[in-house]
């Protein structure tokens, strides 16, 4: 090979790696001016986030207990989640699959995320991706559960710098979900006794201290999401930013999670409120829903006819969709081909509610 033909080489060799490295042309997620909704940048254009959670398949298991070994499976529920009308997924990454020690986030989960963010931008979905989870108890590490307050709040912030330096320049990211029904305790609670109860084998609610001693819960919640959104921030200034609230997390009388809407959303870019309303009592659940609006466009991430049947949760997004910004199911991984052969009441549940959930899709 002469000379001329081998610079040329390189150059081409250089110049397609160059453009293999370009993100694809997917429009950047961004508040609206208003601070009401969402628009697509450039351009403008709203956007009304749709989609479902992916937060286990129908065995129940993680994305990351199959991701690996299982990748044919999640391209398919991807495919299936977008011919469903879906145009955000909400993933859930676990902490202890993460992080190697408090200072090491592990690279071969990383590497996954970037496949996963390779996926969304080539089926033009936007991830949603919610940290720190220990769903499953078994996963999450014993040091992590010794570590003090200040010392956790440091390995989570590790966690999302880790994530986020990962995701800063794909277009496909939606928000970064800071953590999952996080929950200030109103009085200590035991050592390493950091989650809340179970529903089912899976530990959705999570704790950000073990005392407030003499803080008042929303100032704790406050300073831990500024801690986690400042760490989110050193790496990526473009994607949102938010937190998924239990519904009871109102300043009202009974239980509440601390995370009080109106006084610690002032550095998140929307609110997020996971909403599942009970039969008879739909009034109270569009009056909850009322109480996050703060002046930043509401999501509901969560919802599903968990208390009430699917055309009666179907008729409430009718009543009060102008209140919410955008609207998060679930799929699990079951298409609605199968769950149509199923005999299975909670199949048939299923099904009932993603034909509903699909002909609402924003137009």
């Amino acid at each position: 090979m002469n000379l001329r033909n081998a610079l040329t080489l390189v150059v081409v060799i250089v110049s397609a790696g160059a453009a293999r490295a370009e993100p694809p042309d997917v429009p950047r997620v961004a508040v609206s001016k208003d601070k009401k909704g969402f628009v697509l940048e450039p351009g403008g254009e709203p956007f009304s986030p749709w989609g479902f959670n992916y937060d286990h398949d129908d065995t129940g298991r993680l994305i990351e207990d199959y991701w690996e070994r299982e990748w044919d499976r999640v391209e398919a529920d991807f495919a299936q989640m977008k011919k469903l009308g879906a145009n955000v997924v909400r993933v859930h990454l676990q902490f202890g699959k993460f992080m190697s020690a408090a200072d090491r986030p592990d690279g071969a989960a990383l590497d996954r995320l970037s496949k996963l963010l390779k996926l969304a931008e080539s089926s033009r979905l936007y991830l949603n991706l919610t940290g720190l989870g220990c769903y499953h108890k078994k996963d999450v590490p014993a040091w992590y559960d010794r570590l003090s307050e200040r010392e956790r709040w440091g390995a989570q912030a590790r966690f999302w710098e880790a994530v986020a330096a990962r995701c800063a320049r794909s277009p496909a990211v939606f928000c970064y979900d800071l953590m999952n029904e996080p929950v200030v305790p109103g009085g200590p609670r035991k050592a390493g006794d950091w989650l809340g109860p179970a529903f089912g084998d899976k530990h959705f609610v999570q704790f950000v201290t073990l005392d407030p001693k003499d803080r008042a819960r929303s100032d704790v919640a406050r300073r831990w999401i500024e801690h986690l959104g400042a760490a989110v921030r050193k790496v990526d200034d473009r994607h949102l930013v938010t937190v998924g609230l239990v519904d009871w997390s109102l300043d009202r009388q009974g239980l509440t999670s601390g995370f009080v809407p109106e006084k610690v959303t002032e550095k998140l870019d929307f609110v997020c409120v996971h909403l599942y309303p009970e039969a008879g009592k739909f009034g109270d659940a569009a009056e909850t829903l009322k109480g996050f609006a703060v002046g930043k466009p509401v999501v509901v991430e969560e919802t599903f006819p968990l208390r009430c049947a699917p055309k009666e949760l179907d008729a409430f997004i009718e009543k009060v969709g102008p209140g919410a910004a955008g609207w998060i199911s679930f799929y699990w991984g079951t298409p609605p081909d199968e769950l149509r052969r199923s005999k299975q009441l909670k199949d048939a549940i299923m099904l009932d509610w993603l034909e509903r959930f699909r002909k609402r899709v924003p137009r």
